[in-house]
Parts: C-alpha cells; structure tokens; sequence
C-alpha cells in the first residue's frame, strides 16, 4: 500500500500541494508582480532621459517597487538604469483591394543602459522591441481606435517588463567579472 494512501485525506492533500509549490518553484515559475532583479543590482537609481514618456518610466519604476527591488536617487543608487530614445512606430502590415490598411504593426523600442555608480558599464547600449498587429475595420474606426490604444497602453508595459527581464542575470559573480574585465582593458588601470 503506497505511503500516501495511508495518510488522512486533508494530509495527502497538503502533500500534493506541498509537491506541486516544489515543482512550480523549480521550473522557474514566478508569480506575477514578483521581480526577477537580483539584489546584486540594488538599490538602483532609474533615470529617464529625453522624451520619455512619462507613464512608461512611472509603469517601470512600479513594477520594480512591486517586486521588491530597493529604487534611490541617482547619487544614492550603487547602479544606473538609463532609458533612452523611446520610439512608437505604427505601419500598415496589410491591405485592402482598395488600396487602404487592413492590418497595422504597432512597434515600440527603448534604449537601455546599466552601469555602476563609476560608471563601469555592465549592460553596453541595448534597443528593446515589442510588438503587436492588430486588424483595422474603416466601417467601425471608434472601436479600432479604442483598441490601439489599449495595445499601446499594453507595449509599453510589456517592454517595462522586458527592461526589467534584462536584469535579471546581474549576480555579484557576473558583476565582478565585468567590472575586473573592464579595469583590466582600461590603460594605466592596475588590478589589486
């Protein structure tokens, strides 16, 4: 007779659950609004330059209060997020026997930077994209664009997710090893 059948019901039912968080947790599965920024990398000060949108650098900052991940000023901060040249594109994907869009592509891009309170890059210049299609109905434009703009609403809180993603593998092993190999190329550096 197994192990389990010799259990109480409401037992082997917290067995089962108790197996199911082990294999959740090992197949990497995160709850969402969880951060997957290591602690290496923090506190970190985000800084939004240029033309940023507004909502996109408060969507960014939320998301990575949620998750736990400590946010300073940037003379407090031991690493920088740098965000920059963010760009909304919409272009037909497809079209009408009348010459009209039947179909757009709405793409957006940010420019991404880490680096360390000296300035020692970690994460070189780096373009983020996310897109969505979405088909254009000229019989019912109101609703089309109600739609655009939630799938606007909803890239820009996918690429928020997408910089934060790029943090991810930032360990103190990786950071250290950019670090020395950064100072190891810079001339006149010596290494203690």
């Amino acid at each position: 007779m197994p192990f389990a059948a010799l259990l109480p019901r409401s037992s082997r039912l917290l067995l089962l659950l108790g197996v199911l968080s082990g294999a959740l947790a090992g197949c990497g599965f995160q709850l969402r609004g969880t951060s997957p920024v290591p602690a290496a990398v923090q506190p970190l000060a985000v800084e939004c330059r240029g033309s940023m949108p507004r909502d996109f650098c408060q969507s960014l900052r939320e998301q990575l209060r949620l998750g736990g991940v400590a946010l300073a000023s940037a003379e407090q901060a031991d690493y920088l997020l740098a965000l920059s040249d963010y760009r909304q594109d919409r272009r037909a994907s497809a079209i009408t026997p009348r010459a009209s869009a039947a179909e757009y592509i709405l793409r957006h891009t940010v420019a991404l930077e880490l680096s360390t309170r000296d300035r020692i890059p970690l994460i070189a210049r780096t373009d983020i994209h996310t897109s969505e299609s979405y088909r254009y109905d000229e019989d019912n434009v109101l609703a089309k664009q109600r739609e655009e703009d939630e799938l606007q609403q909803q890239l820009s809180k996918d690429l928020a997710r997408q910089v934060i993603f790029r943090l991810a593998p930032m360990s103190g092993e990786r950071i250290n090893a950019l670090v020395k190999d950064y100072r190891s190329n810079q001339p006149g550096t010596e290494l203690p």
